[in-house]
């Protein structure tokens, strides 16, 4: 597993031994960015279920400015913490082990808001759209936030939720990336 582009592009990330994780193939962290970057200028990133970080190290090296890296599993936080270390750049992550509930309450009482939010749960445990409605009833999401779903290629996610616009699924193998743009200036 590596950085596929950007400022950090070829260096090696760690990942989580066994089943508790599922990293993002760099095929499909390639194909995502291509699809909805490929690169940025500025902007905040959640991460909601971080894993080894390396979607979150993907955006700040493709030019995001701050990323939070969500997850509650211990030992995914150390390798999220040494992934991090690579960057040599700590101060553009923060990282919270904690469950996605517990963050998303944090996030909305601190009133944050995200411009890329990026929810890769464990597939077992799809809330996806319970959380993506939350997301957006509270107002986490910038005018043209854009957010993208990992799922099992079965999960099928639905056209919209609440403000957000489905613009792209694409499925790689046993993966499927569902890509929303959220269009509340529009409303």
């Amino acid at each position: 597993m590596r950085v596929v582009a950007g400022e950090y592009g070829g260096r090696k990330l760690k990942s989580l031994p066994g089943d508790n994780t599922r990293p993002t193939t760099d095929k499909v962290k390639g194909a995502i960015f291509n699809m909805i970057g490929p690169f940025f200028d500025g902007g905040t990133c959640l991460d909601l279920y971080s894993g080894s970080g390396g979607l979150a190290i993907e955006a700040i090296s493709r030019g995001m400015a701050h990323a939070y890296c969500v997850e509650r599993n211990f030992k995914a936080m150390q390798v999220i913490k040494d992934n991090v270390a690579i960057t040599k750049e700590p101060e553009k992550f923060t990282l919270l082990k904690k469950d996605a509930k517990h963050a998303l309450d944090q996030f909305i009482a601190e009133e944050k808001q995200f411009d890329l939010i990026l929810l890769d749960p464990p597939y077992a445990k799809q809330q996806l759209i319970a959380e993506l409605e939350a997301m957006v009833k509270n107002n986490l999401l910038t005018n043209q936030a854009v957010v993208v779903c990992e799922t099992a290629k079965e999960v099928i996610l639905p056209i919209q939720i609440a403000n957000l616009n489905q613009i792209r699924q694409q499925n790689y193998g046993i993966t499927s990336v569902t890509i929303y743009r959220n269009e509340a200036s529009h409303a």
